[in-house]
């Protein structure tokens, strides 16, 4: 960390290039004498890149910028705060802090936060950044958290873990056991310090297998933005064995979707069939990657197209969370039905469908965009169709 960086006359030049051609700035002759110009290069790419994820940080002067990878890992402060509102405590350790995005929305909750960062110099960014942020409730410890743990007297109301996913030899994972720290792993351990237990992992984690491997889960949720999965937040409790809640949460604009269920609830959960009738829904992705296919279908009362068909239908318009369409045709896929249509510009979607959306666009010679919306998909009869909808 160069505090040089943080003078006046540097910051305000940051602050001025802002929008500029930061190439020219890198041809140029040093700037400064404390510093160079790739540095204040840095620190003006990595602002730029919380415009939309970070706002409270881009918004705050004087704030000292990580690399990029730091910026790329942590969470969106969208998803960070969501997380503070799902637990509550005096007392919480965050044992993979990070840039501290997470740890900074839980203090605004938690009486206590520590958190513990093994790399020294980003330790070092983020204490620093905590008190430009006024956050003096944040102890940060430049230490390996499973180290601290098991060092700590310490009895924490909740304790807080976003393993890396970047393996040494494998790459990118997402596997638990993969990650670090392993956190089935070290299970009894966190048990030991906190009766609660808050784990983000990757959207790609099964959720069979996650259970299976922490043991004592008892929620689920799935945390999406604009249709994006973002993360997966699972909360344990010590020795809790009871049905796992599963919560789904869509940001979408200035909205919320929620719909949550229980897994014996999908399991038991009988679905009805129908040909498309009126209106088309499509649950958002949170929805989808939750695997609610019958849940949601019981609860709002809607009939699947299919089995393996994700999409609903009913004769009435209701409140869904997802996109919902008013359906205007529907064709066969096969022969010439659809090809006389003449369509030759729509948003298309497939489910549980043969083609690829590429594949069809290249068939038809139809581009993207426009305000027609074409699902391809089989229907209960097991036939391929083409739905015709317009969006509301």
């Amino acid at each position: 960390m160069n505090k040089n960086l943080l003078n006046t006359g540097i910051q305000e030049y940051i602050l001025k290039i802002n929008d500029a051609d930061i190439m020219s700035v890198l041809l140029k002759k040093p700037l400064f004498t404390a510093v160079t110009n790739k540095e204040i290069v840095e620190q003006v790419i990595a602002r730029n890149k919380c415009r939309t994820k970070l706002p409270t940080w881009y918004q705050t002067s004087n704030i000292y910028y990580p690399n990029k990878r730091s910026l790329e890992q942590t969470s969106s402060e969208i998803t960070a705060r969501y997380k503070a509102e799902i637990i509550h405590g005096n007392s919480l350790a965050d044992l993979t802090g990070g840039f501290g995005v997470d740890a900074y929305f839980f203090s605004l909750k938690f009486e206590n936060v520590v958190h513990c960062e093994i790399d020294k110099g980003l330790s070092e960014i983020t204490s620093y950044n905590f008190k430009i942020l006024g956050r003096n409730n944040i102890t940060c410890l430049a230490v390996d958290g499973m180290a601290f743990l098991k060092a700590t007297e310490t009895h924490f109301d909740w304790i807080y873990v976003d393993p890396s996913r970047r393996h040494d030899h494998k790459g990118k994972v997402f596997r638990l056991e993969d990650c670090t720290p392993n956190v089935p792993e070290h299970i009894e351990l966190l048990f030991q310090k906190s009766k609660n237990i808050l784990l983000k992992t990757s959207p790609l984690l099964d959720f069979a297998a996650g259970i299976d491997a922490l043991r004592h889960v008892k929620q689920i949720y799935v945390v999406a933005v604009n249709n994006d999965v973002k993360e997966l937040l699972w909360v344990m409790e010590k020795d809790f064995a009871d049905d796992v809640e599963i919560k789904t949460i869509h940001f979408k604009k200035s909205i919320r979707e929620y719909f949550g269920f229980n897994r014996s609830e999908e399991a038991n959960a009988v679905a009805t069939y129908a040909l498309p009738l009126a209106y088309l829904y499509e649950p958002n992705a949170a929805i989808m990657k939750s695997g609610a296919f019958k849940s949601v279908a019981k609860y709002y009362n809607l009939a699947k197209l299919h089995e393996h068909t994700h999409l609903y239908t009913a004769n009435e318009l209701i409140d869904f969370p997802g996109r919902r369409f008013r359906i205007e045709g529907v064709f066969s896929y096969k022969g010439d039905e659809f090809r006389h249509l003449g369509i030759r510009k729509a948003n298309i979607t497939t489910r549980n469908f043969k083609d690829s959306v590429a594949g069809i666009r290249k068939k038809f010679k139809i581009s993207e965009g426009g305000d027609i919306y074409l699902f391809f998909c089989l229907t209960m009869k097991g036939t391929s169709a083409v739905i015709q909808c317009s969006q509301l």
